[in-house]
């Protein structure tokens, strides 16, 4: 165990572990404090927005307080009502999460003097570290390797200018305020200096009012590789190994792993002692992971976060340690756990962090309700996942679009991707785009594999990692999944045969009987803007499967116990994840996804649709309105596009009327079941 040479000045905690504390925060992480407290036997208290009132971290706590409207400036980053509400719930401490307010040092500071203990470092720790030429500037003096840049006052364009070609070219340009990769701006030659620090500026006041710059080497194809490190106030601080980050878009995390891959067990050693020695440069205390830029010259001090981090599961799942208790034992002043020798590394861990999100355009965050949350059933061992959203939850404007996280462990590297692929196969999120097929592409690519990583593979790899509807499908897809879909309608029509009064009727029969003929299916099935029309022939061995335009498969095959297709082509066996949200029918394999919509029901449009009026048939965007208030259209005629999951969906006229109102616009989300618009029928007649 490390011992600083100074004690935590800026701590002040109290004694014993607390009996109440209230989590300033919403979503996974509320949730994931929350376990562990009650684990402690230690009451929880939750806020919660307009937006959260049903929320599920509200539905766990012990207790739950309102504290505003759905904007986060008006609740979660409402400093004074969180404080209001600790103080009307009792609550000894706050747990701030991770974003909001869990790295703002003015709210540590209005913690302490209310006198209810901020669980996480002292204000000056984080002030310090929060701005980034700060936290450079201490880190250098503390003889901690940075890359070389500029952090300091002057920002005039001429200095800046200057400073550039002190470091030389490719540089990078970022905010001294903030993350999330907002206002950075990569920069190549002189003439595109000054353009890109006019727009970073801009970025940077619009993001973190404060607009000041900072200029570093950009290191090509480098590594984002973090240290986890805890400190406590009686001057001790250990580290708990790193992780790799490098898998990323819009510079935010989507992959990460511990330990981090491919480093020598030196390396490994550097890194860890270098993060303990910032953290005492700073007499930190609390949980803290100290990020580094690693390229073929070494590895370069980056930022600190002065909270818990999103992937901290990896680290607890290669450590046996819960290191939420461990930040709330810290701060009601206990000592540190274990020491440094007691901390171990036990096989490895992947996180995948799953968005709304449509990565072909270029990750645009996703929102809707959730009509279907699947994931993998408690039996399959070495897996966690940390999620607060439910089936009939909405995923708003107001927060982070991220859904779940996926953490899988194994006694190897292999191991840990295996099992990561086979969770993400059988995970399904309907009613929103996500970023699913992403993960799955990355895991499954030899680079991925072979731990080639770097902070730009997302990009470098596009081509094979981020698809659209615009490409075919593999014939050998389109034909299991009308396979799949023909089993469905006769499972289906089988369920209504035996809850029939006259169950021997041949007319509740789906297994397409003719007289002196083979028994013939046609599936229509639509992906993105093409349709496809499959015949499957059904044998007394399996089915012969014809895709137009393809040579003919013959597929053995049955729908497993859920809903997954068991398929068998010549020698080969297949397993398909299979996911219905009619009319979308999502198929999954170990690496990839594909959408399809199912056009079997004739008029599917207006089925189940009160006179007058048109519903959604599913939750998505409106694409088109092709028709204006007043207009006279004809039965059949296309009235407005919907786009769902990348795909398109024309609701067409049932008859012949006039357009009385249109409810929605082109680039609205519409949940199903909602009245796109109002049609008044010519003349016509309906039965009551």
């Amino acid at each position: 165990m490390h011992r600083s040479s100074r004690a935590a000045t800026a701590y002040s905690g109290c004694s014993g572990v607390f009996d109440k504390i209230l989590i300033a925060n919403r979503g996974e992480i509320a949730t994931r404090v929350m376990r562990t407290a009650q684990r402690m036997q230690i009451a929880t208290v939750a806020v919660y927005s307009d937006a959260d009132a049903d929320a599920k971290h509200v539905a766990l706590a012990d207790q739950a307080i309102h504290i505003g409207a759905a904007p986060a400036a008006d609740s979660y980053l409402h400093q004074q009502r969180i404080l209001q509400a600790a103080a009307a719930s009792g609550a000894q401490a706050i747990h701030p999460g991770y974003g909001f307010l869990a790295e703002n040092a003015e709210f540590a500071e209005r913690c302490a003097a209310a006198g209810v203990v901020f669980i996480g470092p002292g204000a000056d720790a984080i002030r310090s570290m929060g701005e980034k030429s700060t936290a450079k500037r201490i880190m250098a003096n503390a003889g901690i390797p940075v890359v070389p840049g500029y952090h300091d006052a002057a920002q005039d364009d001429d200095s800046l200018q200057s400073e550039a070609e002190r470091i030389g070219y490719p540089l990078l340009i970022k905010p001294t305020a903030g993350g999330g990769g907002k206002g950075m701006r990569a920069v190549y030659d002189a003439n595109a200096l000054r353009p890109a620090l006019a727009a970073a500026r801009r970025e940077a006041a619009a993001a973190f009012d404060d607009e000041r710059l900072l200029l570093e080497r950009l290191l090509i194809g480098p590594r984002h590789i973090e240290v986890q490190v805890f400190a406590d106030c009686h001057g001790h601080a250990v580290h708990l190994f790193d992780r790799d980050c490098s898998i990323q878009r819009r510079h935010q995390k989507v992959i990460e792993e511990a330990p981090a891959p491919g480093l020598t067990a030196a390396e490994h050693a550097a890194m860890a002692d270098t993060a303990v020695a910032a953290a005492q440069a700073i007499d930190y205390v609390g949980a803290g992971t100290i990020e580094f830029i690693v390229d073929a010259s070494g590895y370069y001090f980056m930022e600190m976060n002065t909270r818990l981090q999103v992937e901290h599961p990896v680290t607890e799942m290669i450590t046996g340690q819960d290191l939420v208790e461990w930040q709330i034992r810290v701060a009601a002043g206990e000592p540190l756990p274990c020491d440094q020798d007691a901390l171990t590394i036990t096989g490895h861990a992947i996180e995948a962090r799953v968005y709304a999100e449509d990565t072909v355009r270029d990750f645009l965050p996703g929102a809707g309700v959730v009509s279907t949350v699947r994931f993998p059933g408690p039996a399959q061992s070495g897996l966690r996942i940390d999620s607060a959203v439910r089936e009939g939850d909405t995923i708003g404007v107001y927060y982070d679009p991220m859904i779940a996280k996926l953490i899988a462990a194994g006694h190897d590297r292999n191991a840990a991707i295996r099992q990561m692929t086979e969770a993400l196969m059988v995970t399904h999120i309907g009613g929103v785009k996500t970023n699913l097929e992403l993960l799955q592409r990355v895991l499954a690519h030899d680079a991925f594999g072979s731990a080639d990583l770097n902070t730009d593979f997302i990009e470098q790899h596009r081509v094979q990692l981020i698809t659209n509807a615009d490409e075919d499908p593999p014939s050998r897809v389109l034909g299991l999944t009308a396979l799949t879909e023909l089993l469905y309608r006769k499972q289906q029509a089988e369920r209504s045969r035996r809850r029939a009064v006259d169950a021997n009727s041949p007319w509740h029969g789906y297994n397409g009987w003719r007289l002196n003929a083979p028994s013939v299916h046609t599936i229509a099935l639509a992906y993105g803007a093409r349709d496809y029309q499959i015949h499957v022939t059904e044998r007394t061995d399996g089915y012969d499967v014809e895709v137009p335009g393809f040579d003919p498969l013959t597929i053995a095959g049955r729908l497993g116990t859920n809903g997954e297709l068991l398929a068998q082509i010549g020698t080969e066996r297949v397993v398909l994840s299979v996911f219905r949200d009619a009319p979308q029918i999502t198929v999954s394999s170990t690496a990839q996804r594909w959408h399809f919509l199912t056009r079997i029901e004739k008029n599917y449009d207006t089925e189940h649709v009160l006179p007058g009026q048109l519903s959604a048939p599913m939750p998505g965007r409106v694409a088109r309105v092709c028709v204006e208030q007043g207009q006279a259209v004809a039965e059949g005629e296309p009235l407005i596009v919907m786009e769902a999951m990348k795909m398109e969906h024309t609701i067409s006229a049932p008859y012949a009327g006039e357009i009385m109102s249109l409810r929605f616009s082109v680039g609205d989300l519409v949940d199903e079941g909602v009245e796109l618009l109002v049609l008044d029928a010519a003349n016509t007649e309906f039965e009551s």
